[in-house]
């Protein structure tokens, strides 16, 4: 199984060593491609019209200037160019938690979400920040729940579908099914200088960590791994009503 991590917080990420060394557990053939710093909050951002770099720094380990999304990109159409496409993709493990409105400013999600838009099956990891060393036993739980989404990808891994897994403070630990919470990040901002007709702001990666019985934040701080499949190609329908001045009324 080939498989391709990458991460938003940057290539010398602590949590990328721990997802790679899990995942070395099941495969020989891991690469990573990751950003040369940190992009956290960059989304599903792609550098168009000016480009980015990308160098290998060691065998099957590159460096790229360009976004979490650009990492993936780079990966398929020049890494993998020649060779065999990855069976699998992993990002992460984030610093922090992802959960809630994070799924839309999360670099972490868009390594996941790039994936499945391609076709390949994409696990994002995360974990709060304030979570305990992984130690041998934590590291194989961890291989063995990758193994485990792998073996069950025909039930998840369709249709622009990827995973979202937050990771509780300890782990091994039992892992369920979550609920979408709400628990907006940053909400709160730094104003550094101001005048009447110019602000510098700085948004905080802050939240208030709000839950309800079920959701991604509650399993969390229970100490349980949450797990949320979300679909990129789902769509709600539009009401009628909110058509009727531009389309015709049915026949």
């Amino acid at each position: 199984m080939r498989i391709l991590i990458s991460n938003d917080d940057g290539i010398s990420a602590h949590g990328l060593a721990e997802l790679e060394r899990a995942a070395r557990r099941l495969s020989e053939d891991v690469w990573v491609v990751a950003p040369d710093g940190n992009r956290s909050g960059f989304a599903h951002g792609i550098t168009f019209r000016k480009g980015f770099d990308i160098e290998r720094v060691a065998p099957q380990r590159y460096t790229c200037s360009g976004t979490p999304a650009d990492c993936v990109i780079a990966a398929m159409s020049w890494v993998f160019r020649d060779a065999k496409l990855p069976d699998l993709v992993l990002s992460g493990i984030n610093e922090g938690r992802n959960v809630a409105e994070d799924v839309s400013y999360s670099g972490t999600m868009a390594v996941a979400r790039e994936a499945a838009l391609r076709g390949v099956p994409g696990i994002a990891f995360s974990r709060p920040r304030d979570s305990l060393e992984f130690d041998d036993a934590g590291s194989g739980w961890l291989a063995e729940r990758i193994d485990a989404f792998w073996e069950a990808r025909a039930e998840w891994a369709r249709d622009g579908h990827w995973l979202s897994v937050n990771l509780p403070r300890m782990v091994p630990a039992h892992m369920r099914m979550a609920r979408i919470g709400r628990d907006k990040v940053a909400n709160k901002v730094i104003i550094h200088r101001e005048t009447e007709d110019r602000a510098v702001i700085e948004p905080l990666a802050d939240r208030d960590y709000a839950s309800t019985p079920g959701d991604e934040n509650h399993l969390i701080d229970s100490g349980i791994a949450s797990v949320v499949c979300f679909n990129w190609m789902g769509q709600a329908e539009v009401p009628f009503s909110a058509l009727k001045d531009i389309a015709a009324e049915p026949a």
